[in-house]
């Protein structure tokens, strides 16, 4: 995207507003430059490494290939998108009594028991939950897990089901028999999100053909992501200004026939940010959901 056109909507934004600091919220559509997948040029099949990659391989063998996007925002129609039609879903006026989030044991004590009546109350046939992780991320140079800023889904189909094995391996046979999810709770913990929002497209609107297998190398196992190539058919959305009381459910899989299976997503850059905003800070917690 080009200068001009970043300086316009940053005009056009405080100024509409009527606020020029660093408190302004951006809100409403904006064009955005999102990262998406692009194949090895060497053929081969596509990976990234968790952690520290091996002497002599790259932290991932994928390209990116920028394109211009439209986003658009889904503040005052959030009745409107559900995990069945688009694999998301938006939840307001949630309490907590987490606030701090620095201690992952306390987070497990406290917030996992919240997420998962949200869960069992908002989705609907779930009998279930297992929590399998949780990533705190945050827009600062010392933060060990920034956010992402690629497009890309979380878990594919076989990865969903090395899931359950893995995490349920008393109970899988039958588990895999049934209606299995995984479902990624993401909140921010710092107050209304200013920069690095999430940018989520609906899967009515995405392609199997979009979605590219990729090799999630661990230390001692190996799972499987989905990047995403481009298709100007795909239609991204944003909740502006998403606060502490706000949760999105992205559904990253469901073996359920004849619904949304996926939501892509990304954190993107915001060219209305104003200078000086507070960094993100988010947590996702991410859940196998059962029934």
């Amino acid at each position: 995207m080009s200068t001009t056109t970043t300086t316009t909507q940053t005009t056009t934004s405080t100024t509409l507003s009527g606020v020029q600091d660093s408190s302004y919220v951006p809100r409403g559509p904006v064009t955005t430059q999102l990262n998406f997948f692009e194949a090895p040029a060497d053929g081969a099949k596509p990976f990234n490494y968790v952690e520290k990659q091996p002497e002599g391989q790259p932290q991932r063998n994928f390209g990116e290939v920028v394109v211009d996007v439209q986003v658009n925002d889904i503040r005052g129609r959030e009745s409107e998108f559900s995990l069945d039609k688009d694999a998301f879903q938006a939840i307001q006026g949630v309490p907590s009594e987490e606030t701090e989030f620095v201690d992952d044991e306390h987070i497990k004590k406290v917030y996992y028991p919240e997420v998962e009546k949200l869960l069992l109350d908002k989705v609907p046939g779930a009998h279930k939950v297992t929590f399998f992780d949780h990533t705190i991320r945050r827009s600062n140079p010392d933060a060990p897990r920034a956010p992402v800023t690629r497009v890309h889904v979380d878990q594919t189909g076989r990865s969903t089901a090395w899931r359950v094995q893995l995490h349920d391996p008393e109970e899988a046979e039958e588990l895999l028999k049934g209606r299995y999810r995984i479902i990624n709770v993401w909140r921010p913990i710092n107050g209304a999100v200013q920069a690095h929002p999430l940018g989520f497209a609906s899967a009515d609107t995405v392609e199997d053909e979009d979605l590219i297998p990729v090799e999630h190398r661990y230390p001692h196992r190996t799972g499987e992501t989905a990047a995403v190539r481009y298709n100007p058919g795909q239609k991204f959305y944003y909740w502006s200004g998403m606060d502490n009381d706000e949760r999105l459910l992205l559904k990253c899989y469901d073996s359920q026939e004849g619904v949304g299976k996926r939501v892509p997503h990304t954190a993107f850059v915001d060219p209305r940010t104003p200078p000086g905003a507070k960094g993100r800070e988010s947590i996702e917690v991410r859940a196998l959901v059962y029934g």
